[in-house]
């Protein structure tokens, strides 16, 4: 009977995924209980200094992401028997952009997201690849510094559907839906060279006008505790995401999923004297709920023009 009901609980969760199976946020795949399988934002993709901007200019940032996963958790974090195996690989190229324009106490800046991408998923329910353009996403920010210690940045992100969409693909490059993200990060170094470094996002979504299907409200952060010895710092990065409403909309019929996953693991970044910094981290996820739980790695680049 319990092996009747977690294969009728994987169908129903694998159903949901068939939507979109393949969703993201500056073009980064997950896969989670919303529609289509992950909140909008790549969770992970920020490490070392997220509340730390650079000083005014023009800064171009290449992230690349691969994540793999090949289990599927049920809605009390037991693996669920089917067949499952997801693989995402991208390629985002970040335009960060820092003015002198002074605002509210700081500086105004804004970026935009390109995203480039590689899915495949096998699932009970079939199998399916594709590779192309993501959403493109873009916001305004404001960064703070507060002497050599403390420093914020607060934005308001916007997700654009532009990435490819078939409701009846069980993978898909866009989600279809627009998404508004406010967002938080902070940085504090302390005079011993440690690091803590928090990036908390909150995305409200609108509805897939092609599947009546609304996603719920999420709340997420990236961290990261670092020691910064020479140009070189390491330590511990991670994430932590919440669904923190259920799934609505005429096309909802599944049920009121609500979707949740933890990750950390090590992270090391190197800042060379010409301006160019490597960030090279890897994520494990675990105590998944109504999703996937694999393995993220991340090599991001950053250089000013």
């Amino acid at each position: 009977m319990k092996s009747t009901a977690l294969k009728n609980t994987a169908v129903k969760i694998l159903a949901a995924l068939m939507v979109t199976s393949v969703a993201m946020f500056g073009g980064i795949p997950e896969t989670q209980a919303t529609e289509g399988g992950g909140g909008v934002y790549p969770n992970g993709g920020q490490g070392f200094l997220a509340g730390a901007l650079p000083p005014p200019g023009l800064y171009f940032i290449e992230y690349l992401q691969h994540y793999s996963a090949d289990a599927l958790m049920d809605g009390s974090g037991n693996k669920v028997p089917v067949p499952f195996k997801l693989n995402v690989s991208a390629a985002v190229s970040r335009f960060l952009y820092q003015s002198d324009i002074p605002l509210l106490g700081g500086r105004l800046g804004g970026y935009v997201f390109l995203p480039l991408l590689h899915a495949s998923a096998d699932t009970g329910l079939g199998s399916g690849s594709k590779s192309g353009l993501g959403d493109i996403s873009a916001g305004p920010f404001v960064s703070w510094h507060f002497g050599k210690n403390l420093h914020m940045v607060a934005a308001i992100e916007v997700v654009v559907p532009t990435g490819s969409y078939e409701k009846t693909e069980l993978v898909n490059l866009g989600r279809n839906y627009w998404t508004i993200e406010p967002v938080f990060a902070i940085t504090w170094f302390t005079d011993g060279g440690m690091e803590f470094s928090g990036k908390f996002m909150y995305d409200i979504n609108t509805e897939n006008s092609d599947t009546d299907y609304k996603s719920g409200q999420e709340f997420h952060f990236d961290y990261a505790v670092g020691y910064h010895t020479g140009p070189w710092t390491i330590g511990a990065v991670g994430y932590y995401y919440k669904q923190i409403t259920g799934d609505s909309g005429a096309g909802a019929v599944l049920g009121d999923y609500e979707g949740q996953v933890i990750a950390i693991g090590p992270g090391v970044r190197y800042d060379a004297k010409n301006g160019v910094s490597v960030e090279f981290r890897y994520n494990r996820e675990f105590e998944a709920e109504n999703k996937t739980e694999g393995d993220k790695f991340w090599v991001n680049v950053v250089c000013r023009f």
